[in-house]
């Protein structure tokens, strides 16, 4: 009724000035339909060139972060290009008013161009809140790009069911009511998408892995610093600047080593052995003991051990022999001084656990091992650390009358036949 007023208004304000319309010709309806048009274009040149840019401004002062995300995927923008697309779906219709078909038609689609932007503004908002997160170091903590990415994904499907409700002129009820059926089918299709989504919420309530963790999964050759956690994929940068792409639900279903534990402590595991020749283990003389003492780091513990060893012998009495009494052996003196040697070391960490220890006996020989961590975690300082502890190590055995165990070689082989063939010639 509104509409045939405001044509029959037009048509005789029209009339008045010689110009004959009729009320539903198609000349007033083209009138119509450009001030429509018009209407659309000055609503969206004041929103996007007044509104917009202020609201840019003020957020940009009151929250750089928030404005810069904002600003990177036109969030307002987006939002902008809905104020034309309404007042077209005002107006447009109410030209077409006596073209039923044709009003119908153009409003569905406008109907649907609504949708179809305020669903690209949904997305764009939320990759700019996921950049926020990541800028506040949220992201560290659970993986919010699965949480974005299945909000797009439901996003994007209730904008879809209600698109065809719109296209059919049903209500999304009916289109809803359907799915029952189609369960089996969706499932199949969305099997990685629904895993991946339940093995992200596991991942984040358990706290199991974050951005920038250094882990380690063999079964996938991977082994770095994860990158990316999204729904269904946790993307690693290999050490090698290699790239493994796992299941989120591998994570899950499958072991991993997260290292992050490690480098959180500030300390890192050294765990090597040096295997002692069993034949060059023997008790040491007077004189090698003494000599031992010009060893700084290892003067404490022969005084506290000589006394030891002098308090039991003495009560032995007339059993004082060979036997029976105690001696220091060069592998308990090499024992000490290692572990002496690691007290003194700037580069191992003294709060955490450290011992020198041997491990059972093998063909071959002893296993004496080390134990102790780093105050490093740096993968090139920590491996300079332990280089340079197993150089001194090797080093000074000698100096305790220690052989490290090593197989006979093709080389020691070809000596000794020369060695014996030299003997027998001569």
């Amino acid at each position: 009724m509104l509409d045939h007023h405001i044509r029959t208004y037009i048509a005789e304000k029209l009339s008045s000035v010689g110009i004959s319309s009729d009320p539903y010709g198609v000349e007033l309806t083209s009138v119509f339909i450009l001030a429509s048009l018009t209407a659309a274009a000055i609503s969206y040149l004041l929103v996007h060139h007044l509104i917009v840019r202020s609201v840019n401004n003020v957020l940009r002062r009151a929250n750089k972060p928030l404005a810069e995300s904002l600003s990177k995927y036109d969030v307002l923008e987006k939002l902008s290009l809905l104020t034309p697309i309404m007042v077209l779906d005002l107006f447009i219709p109410l030209a077409l008013g006596h073209y039923d078909w044709l009003a119908n038609t153009f409003d569905r689609i406008l109907s649907i161009s609504i949708l179809v932007i305020f669903i690209w503004m949904m997305f764009a908002l939320l990759d700019a809140l996921n950049d926020i997160a990541t800028f506040k170091g949220i992201t560290r903590r659970m993986p919010i790009k699965s949480f974005v990415q299945l909000t797009k994904l439901f996003t994007f499907f209730v904008g879809l069911v209600v698109s065809m409700s719109i296209l059919a002129n049903e209500s999304p009820l009916i289109f809803l009511s359907g799915l029952g059926v189609a369960t089996g089918f969706v499932m199949l299709v969305f099997k990685d998408t629904i895993l991946g989504f339940v093995a992200g919420i596991q991942l984040s309530a358990n706290r199991m892995i974050s951005l920038n963790d250094w882990i380690q999964m063999d079964a996938y050759g991977a082994n770095g610093t994860v990158e990316e956690i999204s729904l269904t994929t946790v993307k690693v940068r290999n050490f090698d600047n290699t790239v493994s792409m796992l299941p989120a639900y591998a994570l899950v279903q499958n072991a991993f080593i997260n290292w992050q534990g490690m480098s959180d402590s500030g300390g890192r595991r050294i765990e090597r052995s040096v295997n002692i020749d069993v034949t060059s283990i023997r008790f040491m003389s007077d004189d090698e003991v003494e000599k031992l003492k010009s060893i700084r780091i290892l003067r404490q513990y022969i005084y506290e051990k000589s006394r030891e060893i002098s308090e039991y012998n003495e009560e032995l009495g007339d059993e004082a022999e060979f036997g029976n009494i105690r001696q220091m052996t060069n592998l308990g003196m090499f024992r000490a001084y290692i572990n002496a040697y690691l007290r003194a070391n700037k580069d191992i960490h003294q709060y955490m656990l450290l011992m020198v220890r041997q491990l059972q006996p093998t063909s071959e020989g002893i296993p004496l091992q080390v134990y102790a961590f780093t105050n490093n975690t740096d993968w090139a300082h920590y491996e300079g650390v332990q280089a340079d502890l197993f150089d001194h190590i090797y080093s000074i055995m000698p100096m305790f009358g220690l052989r490290p165990y090593q197989m006979i070689s093709s080389n020691d082989t070809a000596q000794l036949l020369r060695s014996n063939t030299n003997q027998t010639t001569q």
